[in-house]
């Protein structure tokens, strides 16, 4: 690239140098600036470069002067504090539906936000490699697809699959498509859901991200816009437990007051409290499932389920068959 073509990006590399190879603890020479810009064919002269600097900071640039024994010049700023990108980089670590091969590709665009001695500290904390991690690849494109279909009001189609005990993917539906009508994106247990309307149902159902396969958009508009706007997202996440669905019921708990935090983490700070000496009451509505069941008896006798009857009774059958199941 001729001298002349690259001279005119001179600002353009200066504020690269600025942003890649400075911050607060470490600054650059007026000298190092020069001889920076010289790996770019780029001349520069003291006085040119007292210019370009005052234009940075015009521009926006929040440019600061250190002085001890050499007057050194340094961003003040970059776009993310290295504790925010700390803070997305685990994030990005510690989600389950990203694969190993994106969440090191995310994380390597994150190190490009800070210097380059912040991005060293950034990768201290980078330990991707054996995490539980999502395997299919399709996923950021199935989340942009999903997005588009809302945006356009499109129904989408895909297939859908299982884990066998084989670690084997297994379709359901015997490989069919669903086609189904997206309506929201979802974040719950660590995992990424759609809900969408099944038209052949007339009811909302929600999906795992990751498990869809050949996903593509469809020519059909989408249904089901009454049944999703009486639906409310909050109370939805708070009802339903790791995604599974159920029946809807209003279900009465006795705890014990040790658990009172993880209750209100779980269904809200909303819900009414009875307190009762070391136990207290409140009622939600949740969707019966064996997710639900699993998080009752999970707290052996801290939690117990007053009423509805039926509700108590089938804890009691799934607490023998396990009993049952360790004699």
């Amino acid at each position: 690239m001729p001298k002349s073509y690259n001279q005119k990006l001179k600002l353009l590399y200066l504020m690269r140098i600025f942003l890649e190879n400075t911050d607060a603890s470490h600054g650059i020479t007026l000298k190092e600036l020069s001889s920076e810009l010289a790996k770019y064919e780029i001349r520069a002269e003291r006085k040119s470069l007292y210019d370009d600097i005052e234009m940075l900071r015009v521009f926006g640039l929040d440019i600061c002067v250190a002085r001890d024994r050499q007057v050194r010049y340094y961003a003040g700023s970059h776009t993310f504090e290295l504790a925010e990108l700390k803070l997305l980089v685990d994030a990005v670590q510690s989600s389950k539906f990203i694969t190993e091969k994106k969440s090191n590709a995310l994380i390597k665009k994150l190190s490009s936000l800070c210097s380059k001695y912040e991005a060293v500290k950034l990768h201290r904390q980078v330990t991707v490699s054996n995490r539980l991690k999502a395997e299919n690849e399709e996923i950021f494109c199935n989340v942009d697809m999903i997005h588009r279909a809302i945006s356009e009001n499109r129904r989408i189609c895909f297939r859908y699959f299982e884990w066998s005990p084989e670690k084997k993917r297994v379709l359901r539906h015997d490989g069919a498509f669903y086609c189904i009508s997206p309506w929201a994106l979802t974040w719950d247990n660590e995992n990424y859901y759609m809900v969408g309307y099944d038209s052949d149902a007339k009811a909302l159902k929600h999906y795992r991200v990751d498990k869809m396969l050949e996903l593509y958009i469809a020519k059909e508009s989408r249904d089901g816009e009454k049944e999703f706007s009486a639906l409310d997202m909050t109370q939805y996440s708070k009802q339903v437990f790791g995604m599974y669905g159920g029946e809807l019921c209003n279900v009465r708990m006795s705890c014990d007051n040790s658990l009172a935090g993880v209750v209100i983490d779980r269904f809200g700070r909303d819900i009414v409290i009875a307190n009762h000496g070391d136990r207290f009451e409140f009622t939600a509505k949740v969707m019966l499932s064996p997710n639900f069941y699993s998080w009752v008896l999970g707290f052996g006798n801290k939690v117990r389920v007053v009423s509805p009857d039926f509700v108590v009774d089938r804890i009691a059958e799934i607490a023998e068959e396990i009993l049952e199941a360790y004699k």
